[in-house]
């Protein structure tokens, strides 16, 4: 899942960037409203981590923005949770009425964090259970564990991510393209045959007629006709 981090202290972005890539997501940050702006209306993101006192304006602003905007952007509708050091209960208010999602004060428990952004994640895609259920498999994202038939898979992260993905927008198509949008951050070299490896190594761990190919358009997962 790819996370956008909107805030100007280097070392708690440099840390949110760490802690949340080793447990498996693609972030960027970005230090102002400005560089956050154009990030938003280039690139497709799952969830952004707002900071509200930024060096060139108020993170609200953007906020508002980005709620009103919606012919500019990828997905208008994409999460926000704001972090702040701002904990009066007027301040809370006023964020999520300016369109948050959700509001975490600083300092917080990084653990906190992600259980609050997993909660937000599931609820933009949809589904309320934390366990995606399709067919024998059952994936767990805040354990990042896979059990097919009962048994455990061992899958690499970005195997575990795509799966996840795929899932969630089952009986759609993504295209290659939208998938290494939201597998990759803009540090990250990505081989031109990226997605074909990671999809080839589902296949061969979780059988090979779980993801299908639509030839010259991308993969999906069926709707599993059980559920």
């Amino acid at each position: 899942m790819r996370i956008l981090v909107v805030e100007d202290d280097a070392g708690i972005a440099l840390g949110l960037r760490t802690n949340l890539q080793q447990r498996g997501y693609a972030v960027d940050a970005c230090a102002s409203l400005a560089a956050a702006w154009t990030a938003l209306c280039t690139e497709p993101f799952d969830l952004v981590l707002l900071d509200l006192g930024l060096a060139d304006g108020d993170g609200g602003d953007l906020l508002l923005q980005l709620r009103h905007a919606r012919k500019a952007l990828p997905d208008p509708l994409t999460p926000v949770l704001i972090m702040t050091a701002r904990d009066q209960v007027a301040d809370r208010i006023s964020g999520l009425n300016l369109g948050a999602d959700d509001y975490l004060v600083k300092p917080f428990d990084l653990d906190e964090l992600e259980a609050r952004m997993r909660a937000l994640l599931r609820r933009a895609a949809g589904r309320a259970h934390p366990l995606l259920v399709h067919g024998e498999l059952v994936v767990d994202p805040a354990a990042r564990t896979v059990l097919r038939a009962g048994e455990g898979v061992e899958l690499a992260p970005r195997e575990f991510t795509l799966l996840l993905l795929l899932l969630e927008s089952r009986g759609r198509v993504l295209s290659r393209q939208q998938l290494e949008a939201r597998l990759y951050n803009w540090q990250d070299a990505v081989g031109s045959n990226a997605i074909e490896v990671h999809v080839h190594h589902l296949r061969r761990k979780l059988g090979e007629g779980l993801i299908q190919t639509m030839r010259g358009v991308g993969y999906f997962i069926p709707q599993d006709e059980r559920a």
